[in-house]
């Protein structure tokens, strides 16, 4: 018997079946169509549900699934009518619409205010709040007629099982949820011209909701009644995949964007990005870089476009590294820990006898010292950390988790499974339906790590990081000028 894990992702659909073992027996992954025009990102719901049934029906079974976990991105707004149906294509969490309302909401609630219901930093417009102020504002139309605001995990879930449900991980997302007392935040849904009604009923992450509804289940090619789990967040699943359930480990996801989540020890306000957890009443420190993979990506694309990153490997791993090259990784702007979104990438050191080889290395250092400056944000917020568990693009580089040890003085540890957010949808499937006792028993019997990488002193590489502090706060007075 076997879980099916699904990430309902951003890029890519996925899917993976695990036997009780957590053994990956199959998975498959399809992308994900949108409309863009300029800032506004778009994707039709319903066809993206019924691409992960086709997904799912075509999945190979070699053992038989007993059991759904979903995860998945977080604020990506679906709007129902009476009907039950899309009045309108899904908004993604990519679309930047809203601008002008997150301006409206910042002049309504400080930022105190807001960090102490919401646990979020800033007002920004992928909120869902500020998508529905804008609905109001520039879709009345939409908004009269609008039955119900799901997101989108939380709607998948419903055309699977017919149950309405948040989960109150994903809610964090939403900005109008008050993690602290688990319940709709009043004061923003009046703002917004929202009943609670309009919204589902608030559940803890991770429940098993029902069945397989008969229609999903034939789309499915699943039997009926297989038991579906809500399950959480993406970034939460992976913490579970690479059993980092417990205060002291941080899970670094380096993609595109770079994100870290950590068990908080304390559940209150502290200057760093705070949600609810995927078990019942814990928080979950979550700061994350949009400065983080993207600065890679961007150099190899625009300066190396030939060389691809195992070959930037193999390079470097033959070269000193600690060449005095500096780069500061703001190419759109950084939020944790700074929020400055006017800061600027800089090259900083460059001479003649620097190649791009070298030029990657900076930018892989200054990558890796935003990361160290979001672990001691966190360790002065409180949390104990002994130890970065390594996901995404960025871990399957040797040398740059070694170099992330270096620099941050911690152990970097890359677990074996690769899909981990699939892996611990599936994982909290089998632990609601008492295949194992807990989180720590199946993560004790199931995760392993591939390679861990312990951290040697680097004199120059401390150098480096106070040269990197004195630049950023050398751009920002040059940017006042």
């Amino acid at each position: 018997m076997g879980s099916i894990g699904i990430d309902l992702g951003s890029t890519n659909l996925k899917a993976a079946l695990y036997d009780d073992a957590m053994k990956c027996v199959s998975q498959l992954s399809v992308p994900v169509q949108y409309q863009r025009d300029g800032g506004v990102v778009e994707f039709d719901a319903e066809a993206y549900f019924d691409s992960l049934c086709r997904l799912l029906a075509e999945l190979k079974k070699p053992v038989a699934a007993e059991r759904i976990g979903l995860t998945g991105q977080a604020e990506s707004l679906v709007v129902l009518g009476r009907d039950g149906r899309p009045l309108m294509n899904a908004i993604s969490w990519m679309d930047e619409r809203s601008q002008e309302e997150c301006g409206i909401l910042k002049a309504e609630f400080s930022p105190e205010i807001c960090e102490a219901v919401t646990g979020q930093m800033a007002v920004l417009s992928t909120w869902p709040a500020t998508k529905i102020l804008w609905l109001k504002r520039h879709r009345p139309e939409i908004f009269r007629n609008a039955a119900t605001y799901m997101l989108l995990k939380d709607y998948v879930a419903w055309r699977m099982t017919g149950v309405m449900a948040a989960d109150c991980s994903i809610a964090t997302f939403s900005f109008y949820f008050d993690i602290y007392h688990k319940r709709y935040w009043g004061e923003m849904l009046r703002t917004l011209g929202l009943n609670e009604s309009q919204l589902p009923r608030l559940t803890e992450p991770c429940t098993e909701l029902g069945g397989l509804c008969p229609e999903a289940a034939k789309a499915c090619g699943l039997p009926d009644g297989i038991r579906v789990n809500l399950g959480t967040l993406d970034h939460f699943a992976g913490m579970i995949g690479t059993g980092n359930i417990a205060p002291g480990g941080v899970s670094l996801s380096t993609g595109t964007v770079m994100a870290l989540a950590a068990m908080a020890e304390n559940a209150r306000p502290c200057g760093i990005a705070m949600h609810y957890g995927f078990l019942p009443d814990t928080h979950v420190m979550l700061p994350v870089a949009e400065s983080g993979g993207v600065s890679l990506e961007w150099f190899r694309r625009t300066c190396m476009p030939q060389t691809d990153y195992a070959a930037i490997d193999r390079t470097l791993s033959e070269r000193d590294l600690n060449k005095d090259l500096v780069f500061l990784p703001y190419l759109v702007g950084t939020n944790a820990p700074r929020f400055d979104s006017k800061a600027a990438g800089m090259f900083y050191g460059l001479r003649a006898e620097h190649d791009a080889f070298d030029m990657a290395a900076a930018v892989m250092k200054g990558v890796s010292f935003l990361l160290l400056e979001n672990c001691e944000s966190m360790k002065r917020a409180g949390a104990g950390i002994r130890r970065i568990v390594a996901t995404g693009g960025g871990s399957k580089s040797d040398l740059w988790c070694q170099m992330q040890a270096d620099i941050t003085g911690l152990n970097v540890v890359r677990p074996v499974e690769k899909e981990a957010a699939c892996l611990g949808a599936a994982m909290a499937a089998a632990v609601s339906a008492g295949v194992y006792s807990s989180y720590a028993d199946c993560a004790e019997k199931t995760v392993r790590m591939e390679r861990s990488f312990k951290p040697h002193a680097n004199p120059d590489y401390d150098r480096q990081y106070r040269q990197y502090q004195l630049l950023y706060r050398a751009a920002l007075a040059a940017a006042e000028l």
